[in-house]
């Protein structure tokens, strides 16, 4: 048996589902920071750490935030459940005749959409997979399926590094190193980092290439050693309106496509309005992507109760990241109340170097990701302490900033956090793609540690 099967055979036999993961994340969290961590009060700190865990869970942010990844996965599936999408999909998919051409193409695609935004390359990677197992189920074409769904989510190991990544976007900011840094006595503290020394710097485009042009081939050459998987889908048929004949009074409203059509254009003119200097400069935020969604998603579904019904439809992909994005929060809400973030961190720019930093700052990320899976809440927490380390050592803020960049997102493909919405949208299990998201993290790590060496 070789190395893919034996990791196979060891996921599937040994892999708790994600919740119970989360679950075993939590526990470890509070038992971590209850032995390691100072008590911030003169009260009970197991108590103490209950009540950040609790904070953290029903934080009024994060729960915004969870809304809106919801309303992502949701909206983009709806979409693609249209007909102009789901022809358009189809005949991308039409080029996967085999388990390699599929992971190239599901891959190497995915890689460039998350590089503009990541929450358009988590929804397009997810759907894309479902599309392209969906046509192998089809033609009876052999394919591995669960290798198709990992090739769908690696747009989660290069989207800190691309325009939409939190810690170079937020260092572009005036005033905000400044803001991050108060309180510390650092002096000639730069107004701000230009995106041109971070995610469109020669080393960073360099190793997003390699990444672009690497992960498909190894995909490619992992398509070569596994089997074929059974792939059981269902296809989801659109349900036509009613002829307007057969309706009785306000029904015929639903059926509309006059006021789908002018509530559809409605919405998207808003968008244009509101969001179209943002899209110019190629900046994607999450409202402003389910805006288009839901303006698109009404216009092309040609009246409203066929949106309804492909809402019922991509809905059922979202219990696990309804249940879970609190437990995550919860886990976060301790790691920055009781300092567990400042620890690692520190622990590391202690023992750095001005040649290790850079590297000890990508491990240390990878490691807060695990129990911190977001990369806007990881830099608020871990930024100060890699900065300060940076400018004491002589480090350009760049390189360090995107080092813990490289860091936060790598581990994606070894945290399931963010594989729900694929594994909702694709009904694969976390056992069944963590196995190659595992040795894509491999490979990763050597090209972001060689990156780091060589740049």
């Amino acid at each position: 048996m070789n190395i893919t099967g034996v990791i196979e055979t060891i996921f599937k036999k040994y892999l708790p589902s994600p919740f119970t993961i989360a679950i075993f994340l939590t526990l470890l969290t509070i038992v971590l920071a209850y032995f390691f961590t100072p008590s911030q009060t003169e009260g009970n700190h197991f108590v103490e750490i209950l009540s950040f865990w609790e904070t953290g869970i029903w934080s009024n942010g994060l729960l915004v935030f969870a809304y809106q990844m919801m309303l992502i996965l949701v909206l983009g599936h709806v979409l693609v459940l249209t007909k102009p999408v789901n022809k358009l999909i189809l005949k991308l998919t039409s080029f996967a005749t085999s388990t390699s051409k599929a992971v190239v193409l599901v891959s190497f695609t995915t890689i460039i959409v998350a590089f503009f935004n990541w929450g358009l390359g988590l929804i397009f990677g997810a759907i894309l997979a479902r599309k392209v197992g969906e046509y192998a189920q089809k033609n009876q074409i052999p394919m591995n399926y669960p290798l198709v769904g990992a090739a769908g989510y690696v747009g989660l190991m290069v989207w800190h590094g691309g325009l939409s990544g939190s810690a170079p976007l937020k260092v572009a900011e005036a005033g905000h190193l400044e803001k991050l840094l108060k309180g510390t006595s650092l002096q000639n503290i730069p107004e701000y980092i230009p995106t041109n020394t971070t995610i469109f710097s020669f080393s960073n485009m360099a190793i997003f290439a390699a990444l672009l042009i690497i992960t498909p081939l190894f995909l490619s050459f992992l398509a070569k050693k596994v089997k074929p998987t059974e792939i059981n889908l269902p296809t989801y048929q659109m349900e036509e309106s009613n002829k307007l004949s057969k309706l009785i009074g306000a029904e015929k409203l639903d059926h509309s496509r006059i006021l789908a059509t002018i509530f559809g254009l409605v919405l998207l003119v808003t968008f244009f309005i509101k969001f179209g200097k943002q899209v110019l400069e190629l900046k994607f935020t999450l409202n402003g992507i389910n805006f288009l969604m839901l303006g698109l998603g009404i216009l092309l579904h040609q009246n409203f109760r066929n949106f309804l019904n492909a809402i019922e439809e991509a809905i059922k992909g979202t219990s696990g990241i309804l249940i879970q994005f609190p437990l995550y929060f919860g886990i976060m809400g301790i790691m920055k109340s009781t300092g567990m973030v400042a620890q690692v961190s520190d622990f590391f720019a202690e023992i750095a170097t001005q040649t290790t930093l850079p590297i000890f700052t990508f491990f240390s990320a990878g490691l807060v990701n695990i129990f911190v899976p977001s990369g806007g809440g990881q830099w608020a927490i871990q930024g100060p302490i890699i900065v300060e380390a940076a400018m004491k050592l002589n480090v350009p803020l760049s390189k360090a900033i995107m080092a813990l960049a490289y860091g936060d997102q790598i581990t994606n493909m070894l945290q399931p956090f963010w594989a729900l919405p694929l594994l909702g949208i694709t009904k694969l299990k976390a056992k069944e793609i963590l196995p190659y998201t595992l040795l894509l993290m491999l490979v990763g790590i050597v090209i972001y540690i060689g990156g780091l060496l060589i740049f």
